[in-house]
């Protein structure tokens, strides 16, 4: 076994209409278990309501502002969550930007190493605005 030095880059948009940029995943890197990417979401923009099936999830925001609707009906919210938000496996939710005038990014990191293949995404009304 050795170590794998990524050269080759794509950009993507995934089922939950945000743009990724491939990091580390089983197709660029051969992992076995962890996806590491970065996702930009626009500014006022959102995700489309999705969950993980048998995967978890977590972001480090790197810049911007965000925040998530969660839970059965998307009825929870966190709002500018802090850095490092869990997203357990099987649970509905929607990222979004929080900001109308910049756009957001954050490394996600996820224990699915076909990164979309475990994407299931939910038909759920669209919560409303983002929380103040």
């Amino acid at each position: 076994m050795s170590c794998v030095r990524i050269t080759k880059w794509k950009s993507y948009e995934g089922k939950q209409s945000l743009q990724v940029f491939e990091g580390v995943s089983v197709q660029s890197a051969g992992s076995k278990s962890l996806c590491l990417h970065v996702v930009t979401i626009p500014p006022g923009a959102h995700a489309r309501p999705h969950l993980h099936e048998r995967h978890e999830s977590s972001v480090y925001l790197v810049s911007g502002e965000a925040g998530m609707w969660y839970g059965g009906g998307l009825r929870e919210s966190m709002a500018k969550p802090r850095r490092f938000p869990v997203h357990p496996a099987n649970v509905p939710h929607l990222p979004y930007s929080a900001s109308a005038t910049e756009p957001c990014a954050g490394v996600i990191a996820r224990t699915d190493p076909n990164e979309q293949e475990s994407v299931t995404l939910l038909e759920i009304p669209d919560p409303g605005m983002a929380p103040q």
